[in-house]
């Protein structure tokens, strides 16, 4: 792991109750992994989810152009410019 990812993160303790705990025990298990790790990932992604669905909803919202469907000429134009 960079030491740039690490200086980056924030601890936090959490209560699970003893329901959840088992739960997600036994599903990080079954994926080979450890339960701090599957929550991590889990709140990662939850988190990704959300940036994204509010940057989409703030665009349709204040961006009415942004609901029209590009050209292929545009989307070829637009990878071009993100080197894709």
């Amino acid at each position: 792991m960079k030491s740039s990812e690490t200086t980056n993160k924030k601890r936090k303790v959490i209560d699970l109750d003893e329901h959840t705990f088992r739960i997600l025990s036994i599903k990080a298990a079954a994926k080979g992994t450890n339960l701090k790790a599957l929550i991590e990932r889990s709140l990662k992604g939850m988190a990704d989810d959300t940036e994204d669905a509010e940057m989409y909803a703030y665009l349709v919202k204040t961006r009415p152009e942004g609901q029209e469907m590009i050209t292929g000429k545009e989307k070829e134009d637009f990878e071009n410019w993100l080197d894709l």
